[in-house]
């Protein structure tokens, strides 16, 4: 059976947590090689997270868009933050 879409939600929020090194020391993020800037694209990515995790703990259902839109950021921020070579 599949997930409803606020467990679908907590679920990749969770696996994003799990996956982008958000605890990286501030010296770490800048180095040679710049694809966008690692912080911005970290701090943008935390307050996605923790404005949805906010609005799933008022209850409300996400619809499958901002599952997908969430999903896409993820994912790029991830291959730029692999690129910056914070990620092997």
């Amino acid at each position: 059976m599949k997930p409803d879409t606020q467990t679908a939600m907590r679920e990749l929020i969770q696996q994003v947590r799990s996956s982008i090194p958000f605890d990286t020391p501030a010296a770490d993020l800048c180095s040679d090689t710049c694809a966008g800037c690692s912080r911005k694209l970290l701090d943008y990515l935390e307050m996605e997270l923790e404005n949805w995790e906010s609005r799933l703990d008022q209850g409300e259902m996400p619809n499958f868009g901002d599952i997908n839109k969430i999903a896409r950021s993820s994912k790029k921020i991830y291959n730029a933050l692999k690129k910056n070579g914070l990620i092997n």
